[in-house]
């Protein structure tokens, strides 16, 4: 089952040229036949530009969480901390194999009319 989940640009593009391995989450999607996500990059590109297979779902205190990605986060603490702000749990989806589209896809090829504020169901 597929997800798709909106990303800011920057961090899009470092899941995929690999320097970011994990996706951090404030909350989490219930279904747990999700297994991959399909990436549409936020304002200004606004389009679907690839997907990932997710290999495991961390979901932890903030420190701990930190402690365990912080080498493969591809955002700097002061990043994590802001966005967990007022936050006692994270998730961190971890990124397996990845792939970018040739060409950016529009909302429409899914069947969706706008871009979700953290991710709808796909499948």
């Amino acid at each position: 089952m597929r997800i798709l989940l909106s990303i800011k640009p920057e961090f899009a593009e470092k899941i995929f040229n690999g320097t970011k391995k994990y996706e951090f989450r404030r909350n989490i999607f219930k279904d747990k036949k999700v297994n991959k996500v399909v990436v549409y990059a936020s304002s200004p590109i606004q389009s679907v530009i690839g997907e990932f297979d997710i290999e495991s779902i961390l979901n932890d205190d903030l420190d701990k969480i930190w402690e365990r990605t912080r080498d493969s986060s591809g955002i700097s603490e002061d990043f994590y901390r802001k966005y967990f702000a007022n936050r006692s749990v994270a998730y961190a989806i971890k990124i397996g194999r990845v792939k970018k589209y040739r060409k950016k896809r529009k909302l429409s090829y899914y069947n969706v009319a706008y871009a979700p504020q953290s991710f709808i169901y796909l499948d």
